[in-house]
Parts: C-alpha cells; structure tokens; sequence
C-alpha cells in the first residue's frame, strides 16, 4: 500500500501518462530519472495546463508518484513539433522520427490523429518524488 499524497498536495490534480498502465509507468519512469521533461496532448482534453501549475503523477496502477510543475506551454500542430521538443519529451532514442513514429500510434489509438492537429505542447520539472514500490520479482 502507498502513502498517501503529502497534505501540501492533496489540491492538486492528478493525471497519468499514455493510454495504458505500461506506458504510464515506463514515461513515469522516465520523469523521475529528470529523462522526461515535456509532454504533449490534444489541445481539447481536459488536463490543459498554465505555467506554475502543479500536477500529481500516478503510476499504471492509480497510485500518486510524483508532483510535477509546468514551466511553459505552447500550441503547435503535430507536423509542426521540432527535434528540441521531441528530445524533451524524452522518449525511445529522443529522436524527431521516433517522437513522430510514437506520437502517431499513441492518437491513433485515441482515434485522432491527423499530420496537422493541434496539440498543447507542455514543459515541466520535478518538484517531488513520493516513496516509490518495491517491485516483486
């Protein structure tokens, strides 16, 4: 069992990455070892952010991981999205081709994908890691 979200955060939202509670964990990951810094999603989802928020991460299994805050936001089109983002986003070899390859699967799955969409485009830094689980073997 976890500990619960510390008082000072029990306001804030809370959200997890992907669309599955593998990928959740594996960009979870990815954003307590600092790899992860950016993330991007439709820009009519309701998890639309503003600079100096702070967000509660939860793992694949719902459980609070972290608190992130976002530093920047910007509006772009997925055919739009450059090396510097895709590298921030920090996922596969950090490449604008995998970020591409990934992307277009992720909002396919998600029955929205199209080379010109709108996505909101979000920067962030870790403000606190919570005790994470010991995995079994």
């Amino acid at each position: 069992m976890s500990k619960p979200v510390p008082e000072r955060y029990r306001h804030l939202r809370t959200f997890a990455f992907g669309d599955s509670p593998e990928l959740a964990d594996e960009l979870l990951e990815l954003v307590v070892r600092g790899v992860k810094i950016a993330t991007c999603s439709t820009e009519d989802e309701p998890n639309t952010s503003a600079p100096g928020e702070r967000w509660v991460v939860l793992d694949g299994r719902g459980e609070p991981r972290c608190v992130i805050e976002t530093t920047e936001v910007t509006y772009r089109r997925f055919n739009e999205i450059d090396s510097s983002f895709a590298h921030d986003e920090g996922e596969g070899d950090r490449s604008l081709a995998y970020w591409r390859s990934a992307h277009r699967a992720y909002f396919g799955r998600l029955g929205r994908y199209s080379e010109d969409m709108m996505l909101m485009c979000e920067r962030f830094r870790l403000v606190e890691v919570f005790d994470l689980p010991h995995t079994e073997p």
